[in-house]
């Protein structure tokens, strides 16, 4: 019994060697499936070995499954703490997810051991990522003549606009380097340059469908989907079939299917089911950006702009990443915006109107700049449009945004990229983006809008931010963001000190909403709303204030909270509804129709009623232009009633002088109900009208 004991004990490393030098063949024959199950045998046998461990997680990082990969290198750091492999295991799984941790990760294995290239490597990567051009390349250098360091160089070199064929020669025919110099270029926005570099992969290794993938998601960021579809079917095919792969794919065959509207400047693609409805209002923000960047920035865009108008959020995400959890609403790729429909997001959450000039600035300014602009110029100038093209607009200042100025955790001017590409906090982003913005908006103040123009020029060329402010407007960065803070809590100083007070305050006037002790809500909303005009959010005192005197029978005080709510940018269709109607009641329908129609670049989806009630306020104003379109509206809504609407559009049309279109509408009006006595009467002015016209 001892000698069976004593020799399946000798026996269990020689199984799990054995089984892990298969797993090992099977990896490299690219049978993943057997690889996984023989890794799991070798550790089933030798349970205390770290080292397999982290070759299994390597192979689970490989096939996309990063996070079982970070359980298996976390086991093994159990097994054997500060183990230089697990360490770099867990570096490349935050690396892949954008995590800060990943830098801090390479240099813990490399404390370890210092001979580690991979880590080097990986670390210098991270560090041109967040842009320190320096010290990436003074790691690169140290990995020698090691090809992923030269690989490094040539991408340092091509992002300064820099030759690059002295590292490029050094390197020599390695594929992975080539797709590490694409990948670098495709970050920095510079995507045909990434897409040439993938291509030169390709051309090495045609077995590289990591490096094919990423080009076919490429090709579809600029606007090319036939090529983009057969480079990623080839590497599906091959089996390279990550989540980005599958689902670029699959929204392949969405697009095929939107409605496209082609103009000399611009080219709009709606999901089929909302292109009647929304084209017109897109068509016309779109004109009236266009017009406006022209002036603003001194030219004109090399060739038409497509925007792609996604009514489901993730078919967007896939569009933008590959893969669903993008937060943001729009994205830009050169000459090619991607964003939401208003559909994709609640009632109330999104401003496309807002969103759309916001994307148009980037394809401006990336333009304009060649794509070397860095990210915090291009976000703030594009969050400064937002406002400027109308007060209104844009994202309004947050509880969460005053607390982080308030707890000092803006970034630096010469860091701001950082909060966008590595967020060190979930709302860093948000601070970023708020951050960015307000630098336009202070710089354009203090120096004057030439100013801006100096520094999208400056920017044509690689440079970095300190570079710039200093030579632009001779202010050293540090000083800059001194000055910068010392103005921005300035201009936000009532909310920035009264913000404990507001917060107790807001609590108290919800206890008396849900008492219903309506005179404390009417007398406390009003110092919630001074202590911080700005919140227009959910929660927000405005509408408390309004629904109070409302119950109060207080009509003008109600209409009085929510003008204010609707001026400081709020955008409940509720609410702006509810206004409408009480300043209608009142005698002021045409302050009802503006305030409708701010629902227009709100949620004009899913709303007949909003369309109904437009067109209704449109023709008492004699607004026959507003109507018809509001008309159309309501028929692109699936209307229950499309007779009125009919009548409707041929009433518009008719005194439009649009006499043709007028009697074909009243036609329509007639066929969905015969005997609609108002569209008969029409019909017979008309044919009346007609026949005059042919006697003169």
């Amino acid at each position: 019994m001892t000698r069976l004991l004593l020799s399946a004990i000798l026996a269990a490393p020689l199984i799990a060697q054995s089984a892990a030098d298969l797993a090992e063949r099977y990896w490299k024959q690219q049978r993943w499936e057997d690889a996984n199950n023989a890794f799991r045998a070798a550790v089933k046998a030798d349970p205390k070995n770290a080292a397999l461990r982290v070759r299994w997680g390597l192979l689970l990082l490989e096939r996309f499954n990063p996070g079982e990969a970070a359980d298996l290198f976390n086991e093994a750091l159990e097994l054997e703490k500060d183990f230089p492999p697990a360490l770099l295991g867990l570096a490349k799984v935050a690396a892949e997810r954008m995590d800060p941790k990943a830098a801090e990760l390479c240099r813990r294995a490399l404390e370890k051991d210092p001979s580690l290239a991979e880590a080097r490597e990986l670390l210098a990567h991270v560090l041109l990522e967040d842009g320190n051009f320096d010290a990436a390349a003074s790691e690169a250098r140290r990995l020698g003549p090691h090809p992923g360091g030269r690989a490094l160089l040539a991408a340092i070199a091509l992002l300064r606009d820099q030759d690059a064929s002295a590292p490029l020669a050094a390197m020599g025919p390695y594929a992975p380097g080539y797709a590490r110099i694409a990948r670098h270029l495709v970050l920095n926005r510079r995507y045909e340059e990434g897409i040439q570099y993938y291509r030169k992969a390709l051309e090495i290794d045609p077995a590289l469908h990591a490096a094919r993938s990423e080009l076919g998601i490429n090709l579809m960021r600029v606007g090319r989907g036939r090529d983009a579809r057969r480079e990623l079917e080839t590497a599906y095919a091959a089996g390279y079939r990550n989540a980005p792969t599958a689902n670029s794919l699959k929204l392949l065959d969405t697009l095929a299917k939107f409605d496209t509207v082609r103009r000399p400047r611009y080219v709009l693609r709606f999901h089929r089911g909302e292109a009647k409805l929304l084209a017109p209002y897109f068509e016309r923000e779109v004109e009236r950006a266009l017009d406006t960047y022209e002036k603003k920035y001194g030219f004109r865009l090399p060739g038409p702009v497509q925007v792609e108008v996604y009514n489901n959020h993730a078919d967007f995400e896939v569009r933008t990443l590959g893969v669903p959890g993008l937060g943001a609403l729009g994205v830009t790729f050169g000459l090619s915006v991607a964003m939401d429909s208003p559909s994709a997001r609640q009632p109330g959450a999104f401003h496309w109107a807002s969103t759309l000039w916001h994307e148009l600035s980037h394809v401006f300014v990336i333009t304009a700049t060649r794509h070397r602009v860095p990210r915090w110029f291009t976000e703030g100038l594009s969050v400064h449009e937002e406002t400027a093209a109308n007060p209104e607009w844009g994202d309004r200042l947050t509880p969460d945004i005053i607390a982080a100025i308030r707890k000092g955790e803006l970034l630096p001017v010469e860091e701001l990229d950082q909060g966008f590409q590595r967020p060190r906090t979930p709302g860093q982003v948000t601070l970023s983006y708020f951050q960015a913005g307000r630098i336009c908006d202070y710089i354009a103040r203090r120096w004057g809008w030439p100013k801006i123009l100096e520094m999208i020029r400056a920017f044509e060329k690689p440079a970095s931010t300190g570079d710039v402010i200093a030579r632009v407007l001779g202010v050293p960065a540090r000083e800059f963001d001194a000055q910068f803070l010392a103005w921005l809590t300035e201009q936000h100083k009532t909310p920035l000190g009264n913000f404990d007070r507001w917060l107790k305050e807001l609590k108290q006037l919800h206890e008396a909403r849900r008492a219903e002790k309506w005179q404390e809500v009417q007398s406390m909303a009003q110092g919630v709303i001074a202590a911080f005009p700005e919140f227009v959010g959910a929660g927000n005192a405005y509408e408390a204030l309004a629904g109070a005197c409302e119950h109060l029978k207080d009509t003008a005080c109600a209409t009085g909270a929510l003008e204010r709510y609707m001026k400081q940018g709020g955008r409940s269709p509720e609410a702006l509804k509810k206004l409408a109607k009480l300043l209608d009641d009142s005698g002021r329908p045409r302050e009802a129709e503006a305030a409708l129609a701010r629902l227009l670049w709100i949620y004009p989806v899913k709303d007949e009623d909003l369309h109904r009630r437009l067109a209704q306020l449109r023709t008492k104003l004699g607004l026959w232009d507003g109507a018809a379109e509001e008309w159309r509206a309501v028929l692109a809504s699936k209307t229950v009633d499309p007779a009125s609407a009919w009548y409707g559009l041929a009433l518009a049309y008719r005194n439009l002088k649009r006499n043709d279109e007028a009697r074909d509408a009243v036609l329509a009006a007639l066929e969905e109900a015969p005997g609609y006595r108002p569209a008969q009467r029409l019909l017979l002015e008309l044919n009346r009208g007609a026949e005059e016209r042919k006697n003169d």
